[in-house]
């Protein structure tokens, strides 16, 4: 069971509220397929900066030209959303909420303090990383000259081919050990937002438990209350179920439309019941 999941003792017991699920539902399911829709703006840019740090990470180890040219657009992606000026004050607001949840919680019975602690003071060590960061997010990926030429030509189809960057092209002809340590010095200048990422979307993530619900015709809809702090809502489907999950929503409501899709990739309304598990994340 992840930290993050739950602070409690009790292996049935979520981090909020009272949920009828086991407490790793994923392991419910042994082959699924998680889909997972926001239901505000802050948490739209947390999945998709967490999105573009796996694959940087992944694609760094990688020897290939390809896998450093991917790594290299994550990171420049990475580096365009952080031009918003408002995303470091995100963050901090971000963890400055999580505490307080957490702090509301610690007097509950059945809370192990001691994995309340350590989420704790990962929540601080986050914030003082991104307290240090002078200037804007991101900003020595904006400033440097390399990469803004790279990104300059990759918004036109085609154009980081060789004869339009000869300079990127000579770079990804160095020996991989070389461009990985470049792409290593590039990331760091963003660490502290890849470690305030991947807490905050943990957190999330682990926030409750699913339930298990159905859907009626293959359409499910919820009303919220806009005074509880929903971030997201995550739906499971067993792999082999050829069912996707069209989500749309915002803090008020959500409809869930389940569509089932064939070989050629078509997606069609599905109109039987539809048994699933639903995570409501909360925090």
């Amino acid at each position: 069971m992840s930290l993050y999941r739950t602070v409690f003792v009790s292996e049935n017991a979520p981090l909020w509220g009272t949920l009828d699920a086991p407490a790793n539902p994923d392991d419910t399911v042994t082959d699924a397929i998680i889909f997972e829709h926001p239901l505000n703006e802050r948490c739209r840019t947390l999945l998709r900066l967490s999105h573009l740090f796996e694959q940087l990470a992944f694609h760094t180890p990688r020897q290939s030209e390809w896998d450093s040219r991917a790594a290299l657009s994550a990171l420049l992606d990475v580096a365009a959303i952080l031009s918003r000026a408002d995303i470091k004050s995100d963050l901090l607001k971000e963890m400055d909420r999580y505490r307080g949840s957490l702090d509301r919680i610690a007097g509950r019975p059945g809370v192990d303090s001691s994995r309340l602690q350590a989420v704790l003071k990962d929540i601080q060590q986050v914030e003082q990383a991104l307290r240090m960061v002078q200037g804007q997010l991101g900003q020595p990926l904006r400033s440097d000259d390399f990469l803004t030429a790279v990104l300059q030509r990759s918004s036109i189809p085609g154009g980081s081919f060789d004869f339009d960057l000869p300079q990127y092209h000579h770079w990804l002809k160095r020996p991989h050990t070389e461009r990985a340590q470049q792409l290593a010095v590039w990331s760091h200048s963003v660490a502290s937002v890849k470690q305030a990422v991947d807490l905050a979307v943990t957190l999330i993530r682990n926030s409750a438990n699913p339930v298990r619900e159905r859907a009626v015709n293959g359409l499910f809809q919820r009303t919220l209350d806009n005074q509880i702090p929903i971030q997201m809502v995550r739906i499971l489907l067993p792999a082999e179920s050829g069912l996707l999950a069209e989500v749309s929503g915002s803090k008020h409501r959500f409809a869930v439309r389940f569509m089932q899709v064939g070989d050629d990739l078509h997606p069609v309304a599905c109109s039987e019941d539809i048994d699933f598990l639903l995570t409501t994340c909360v925090i």
